[in-house]
């Protein structure tokens, strides 16, 4: 859930960019050019806790007259049962395909209509609505919001399309292999471990689910005692106070539990996972381990660590491996971070004749930069680069609802964001050293992942350690899980 520029994951209506805009969009920063930093500030806010434990968040911003909210439920795929992986995502998103007396189309023709924005999606962590609506539709607001959550139909009809769909899109991915390689990645790195599950399923787990499957999800996962609303705009709070409690604090509680997640372990020594794309004319790459966790205590280090290393068109991974030696149009490092550690990568693609070098390059930057750490100018240019990226992340009504949302999952302060570019500027090359060596894995336990046409590049593989191999063909978790040793 984290949403910083270095490692976003975005939990409201923005999804991610792809590599290629990221590396055109970057600016690149020189020393001395960012002003020392002002800091960022939140508007006030009201919480308040209803009777059946549902958090609420309420921040008055009245420069627009705009209401911007988003409903996190705790859960999310790490409730799907084994063998239903996908269940939870499909629950979430048939949320807006019918709800109280609307359908799927009257639910959409009534957000649109006003000029609002609508949507509900799931990820790891949990399930989410989040929208838009101007001050005055605050009541078709709060309708549509009470509607998905508390009185969905999940329709057969809007059912059974939307898994189609689903499954559908399996085959679509692979055909963008840099948008699904990370999910490969985390079945290699996280192997039994509930991060390993990809949050939408597969095309072995998807067919098995049935409508039953997503009503049993939605009653044992979804209830007043999982919400985080967070709701920011042109809003009397004590008003709106009163209107929330009306809508949600009888919500029952979900019936089932949600699962404790152990701390995944760092695994020791070289895997290479080689997914045989033969059609492919270039090699994706992934490279990765275990990371850190949303909470950790060095994060703010780490994250200047990150950025210079591989979160910015001028950091040290794509300066070699695109600026100085063309060898692709960006690479980029980055850590998922969750309630658990999630993964540490880098990762990006390159023509297969070029296959090797891209991927010595890499490694070559990676130990150079886990022993030396960043120079001296390297490291000032990127926290002036930090100090100017963060503030505009800040600015809007669904952008301060997201990082309220955050804040309040994981239990962490206002200061969090507040204090955020202080503690950037007051952090030392010797800390973010220190931060970095526990946090970057030792190069000798990475996974790699390649894409690609494996009887071109399977002597490439071998040369970065035991090699397993599977066909683009098979489902994410029965290519990883079955995957043999490459011939």
């Amino acid at each position: 859930m984290r949403a910083r520029g270095r490692a976003v994951v975005a939990m409201g209506l923005a999804g991610l960019a792809t590599l290629a805009t990221w590396v055109a969009a970057a600016p690149a920063v020189s020393p001395g050019s960012a002003a020392a930093p002002a800091g960022v500030s939140l508007p006030p806010t009201r919480e308040l806790r209803l009777p059946n434990g549902a958090l609420v968040v309420l921040a008055e911003k009245h420069d627009v007259p705009m209401i911007a909210f988003q409903a996190w439920l705790r859960g999310g795929s790490l409730t799907d049962p084994p063998g239903k992986e996908g269940v939870a995502s499909l629950t979430a998103d048939l949320l807006r395909k019918g709800a109280g007396r609307r359908s799927a189309a009257e639910i959409a023709a009534a957000a649109d209509g006003v000029g609002g924005a609508f949507a509900t999606g799931g990820g790891l962590q949990g399930s989410w609505v989040a929208g838009e609506f101007l001050a005055r539709d605050q009541a078709l607001m709060i309708e549509l919001l009470s509607d998905v959550l508390l009185r969905p139909t999940f329709p057969d009809s809007e059912f059974q399309k939307l898994k189609e769909q689903t499954i559908e899109s399996f085959s679509a991915e692979k055909d963008e292999p840099y948008s699904i390689i990370g999910a490969y990645g985390a079945a290699a790195v996280f192997g039994d471990h509930p991060y390993a599950r990809p949050a939408s399923g597969d095309e072995t787990t998807v067919p098995t689910i049935t409508r039953e499957d997503v009503l049993r999800s939605y009653r044992d996962q979804f209830g007043g005692d999982r919400l985080i609303l967070t709701m920011v705009g042109d809003f009397d709070p004590r008003s709106m106070e009163a209107v929330l409690r009306r809508a949600f604090g009888s919500w029952p509680k979900a019936a089932g539990r949600l699962p404790v997640i152990p701390p995944p372990v760092r695994r020791t020594g070289r895997r290479v996972l080689l997914i045989d794309k033969p059609d492919a004319l270039q090699t994706y790459f992934w490279i990765g381990s275990v990371g850190i966790a949303r909470t950790d205590p060095d994060r703010d280090a780490i994250d200047v660590a990150n950025t210079g290393f591989g979160g910015s068109y001028t950091s040290l991974l794509n300066t070699a491996l695109r600026i100085k030696s063309g060898l692709t149009y960006g690479a980029r490092a980055s850590f998922a971070e969750h309630a658990q550690a999630g993964s540490f990568s880098m990762s990006s693609y390159t023509k297969v004749e070029s296959t090797q070098r891209a991927l010595d390059l890499a490694l070559e930057t990676y130990r150079a930069f886990r022993s030396n750490g960043l120079d001296d100018r390297t490291f000032a240019t990127t926290k002036e680069y930090i100090q100017g990226q963060y503030p505009p992340e800040i600015e809007t009504g669904d952008q301060i609802a997201g990082r309220l949302g955050d804040l309040a999952y994981y239990g962490l302060p206002r200061e969090e964001i507040t204090g955020y570019m202080g503690r950037i500027a007051a952090i030392s090359p010797e800390q973010a050293r220190r931060a970095s060596a526990r946090a970057f894995p030792p190069d000798q336990d990475l996974t790699l992942v390649l894409i690609g046409p494996a009887a071109k590049i399977r002597a490439v593989a071998r040369r970065y350690g035991p090699v397993a191999e599977a066909p683009i063909t098979a489902p994410i978790l029965s290519a990883v899980r079955t995957a043999r040793a490459a011939r």
